[in-house]
């Protein structure tokens, strides 16, 4: 199943999104959607430094 994109530019004040490293995961979620949430290998995860 393709997951289901957001619309890019959404700016409700309501929104908050928080991202954690647990073991060797790094997980990332929109707490204000249920279901909106990622996780990844925590050494597959970019760089913020790469895009500043």
């Amino acid at each position: 199943m393709v997951p289901d994109s957001a619309v890019a530019g959404s700016a409700d004040a309501d929104e908050e999104v928080m991202a954690a490293v647990d073991d060797d995961t790094y997980l990332i979620s929109d707490i204000s959607r249920d279901g909106a949430w990622l996780s990844m290998p925590a050494e597959k995860a970019p760089l913020l430094a790469d895009y500043c």
